[in-house]
Parts: structure tokens; C-alpha cells; sequence
């Protein structure tokens, strides 16, 4: 690939998921994501993470990807959020020859308290990595603990983006961040229906939730609207 072809690198992408049996369907009981949304399906993107050849192939994809759309000198540090992402930050901030933090979910509660791991300074332009994005509200904190520390965050990373839920974009747009990913919902989707991986009836309850999240979740006991 000599040139960049989001195509390609979703398709590809796609497969991978595919491959190390990364995509789950569950619709009875569903799948509960941690922001209270229910789903009949579930990506395992920590299960790549097992897989050295497709982990390598994988950041080369990343690596291609964060290059085209932010740039080659605009990133200082790479962050990863605790705790899925931290695997991810680390081997693309050997990739893009940076420095590496962590960011945790809640202050550490002990010795310095910290919130963010590794080092810190100010002014410094951060990416943002974690592994998958549903709605965009885990993002909200780990960006916040970022700028609280003085650095700016106006990337963020993932390897899946769900691209579904009809709020994601306006809340991952008024926290001031630039999403950048290598498939969604809809690539994976694509490939099922290529290569015949779900029958007839699972792939209409599969468009049946992407065609309208809400209320598939709400008639299966997850959140039914949009959180405020």
C-alpha cells in the first residue's frame, strides 16, 4: 500500500476481528456495555493483542493511519487509557518514537495520587489511544485529566469505532477532538455479509440494533435514551 486507502485498512482491519473470533452476537441476555447501552453484538479488540503477526500488521495500519490525518510532528507524547489502551499506546509510541503516559480512570488513591503515569509536561500535544470508542463518554474524562495535567488532546485513537449510537459524534465533537479509527460497525458488517459469517437471521437482528441502537437497547434492558 503505497498510498493511503481507508478502504483497504477497514476491510483489513475487519477481517483481523473476524480471524481471531474478536466479533460475538449474544442477543438473549445481550451484551451490557459499561455506559449502560445493551447490544446483540460485542468486539473483543484486547484479543489482538495475542497475535503478533496480526498485532504487527495491525500498527502498521495504525501508524499509516495517525500519519495521513494528523501529521507526522504534531503529536508529543502518546497516552493510553486505562486500562485496554495501554498495550495499544505503548507500541505506537515506540512506532511513532515518543514518549509514552497512561491515564487512569480515577486517581490512584495512594503515594502521589496520580492520574496520569509516566511523564508529564505542560504544553506538550497528546494522542489519546484506547482500543474501541461506543458512545464517546469514556473519552470525556481521560481528556479532561489530560488537559487538567497541561497538556492539549486533540486526537484521540481507536482501533473500533462503533459509529452507531446518534450522539457519539456531537459528544466526542464538544469535547474538541479529532476521532481517528480503523474500522466500525458497518466495515465488520460488510465482510460478514461477503464472506456469509452470520446466517440470515442473525445479520437481521445485527442491522436491526445498528439501524437503531436506542431502541434496541431500551427493549432489551439497557439504556433507552440518550444520556444528558
Amino acid at each position: 500500500m503505497t498510498a493511503y486507502d481507508r478502504d483497504f485498512v477497514a476491510a483489513t482491519v475487519a477481517r483481523m476481528l473476524w480471524e481471531v473470533e474478536a466479533v460475538a452476537f449474544r442477543p438473549d441476555p445481550p451484551f451490557l456495555f459499561t455506559s449502560g447501552w445493551a447490544s446483540p453484538v460485542y468486539i473483543d479488540v484486547r484479543k489482538l493483542i495475542s497475535y503478533p503477526r496480526l498485532r504487527r500488521s495491525l500498527l502498521d495500519l495504525a501508524e499509516k493511519t495517525i500519519l495521513h490525518a494528523v501529521g507526522h510532528e504534531r503529536i508529543d507524547v502518546v497516552a493510553g487509557g486505562e486500562t485496554a489502551g495501554i498495550p495499544y499506546a505503548a507500541w505506537l509510541a515506540e512506532r511513532l518514537m515518543l514518549p509514552m503516559q497512561y491515564v487512569r480512570k480515577q486517581p490512584k488513591g495512594f503515594g502521589r495520587n496520580a492520574r496520569i503515569e509516566g511523564a508529564v509536561k505542560e504544553g506538550w500535544r497528546t494522542l489519546l489511544v484506547e482500543d474501541l470508542a461506543t458512545d464517546g463518554r469514556s473519552k470525556v474524562g481521560f481528556v479532561g485529566a489530560l488537559r487538567d495535567a497541561g497538556q492539549s488532546c486533540e486526537h484521540a485513537f481507536v482501533v473500533f469505532y462503533y459509529d452507531v449510537f446518534p450522539h457519539a459524534r456531537a459528544t466526542i465533537e464538544k469535547l474538541g477532538i479529532s476521532l481517528h479509527y480503523l474500522c466500525t460497525w458497518r466495515d465488520v458488517l460488510a465482510v460478514a455479509r461477503g464472506e456469509e459469517r452470520f446466517s440470515p437471521a442473525v445479520l437481521g437482528e445485527v442491522e436491526a440494533f445498528l439501524a437503531d441502537p436506542v431502541g434496541w437497547s431500551g427493549r432489551h434492558g439497557g439504556l433507552d435514551h440518550v444520556p444528558d
